[in-house]
């Protein structure tokens, strides 16, 4: 296991509508438990591929509840609905926070590490993850959304 260097804006992977996986292997594996390393190192509680500078659609959420770690192989948001208004920043994007609109509630279908399908239901701030991991997959940033940018120093994560 190991930590990688995150990505930063404006690096065009990021902005890449990433590849889909195809094959579920041991690199696959180790690639999951890198990202997972990574994000924890970074202290943030997402981190998808592009963010390490894979073209892959892998990405890995922990928002520390009960839910615990969430692998995300090939995700699709199926359903969304509700509003919610809220912070955000992204590891890509140091120091950067800003309001985004979001799905309320999400139901998400992706394979995890081993190719088996699940679905979760997620409210609220996983909710939230959820949404911006997989738009890093499509290659959105969250900065194409934010509604309004916090001045520097008045959040922290």
């Amino acid at each position: 296991m190991g930590v990688r260097e995150i990505v930063c804006y404006p690096d065009a992977i990021l902005e890449k509508n990433c590849e889909p996986v195809t094959s579920f292997h041991h690199e696959l594996h180790q690639l999951i438990d890198d990202m997972f390393d990574t994000m924890y190192e970074a202290e943030g509680v997402g981190l998808a591929a592009p963010q390490i500078g894979i073209d892959l659609r892998v990405a890995v959420v922990d928002v520390g509840d009960e839910t615990g770690k969430i692998e995300l192989v090939n995700p699709i948001i199926e359903h969304g609905e509700g509003e919610q208004d809220g912070p955000e920043g992204c590891l890509s994007f140091p120091g950067i926070f800003g309001d985004v609109k979001r799905s309320q509630k999400v139901t998400v279908r992706a394979q995890d590490r081993n190719g088996r399908t699940f679905t979760i239901v997620a409210e609220d701030f996983l909710a939230r993850a959820l949404q911006h991991e997989i738009d890093h997959l499509n290659g959105i940033l969250f900065t194409s959304k934010v509604s309004s940018y916090y001045e520097p120093g008045e959040f922290e994560r």
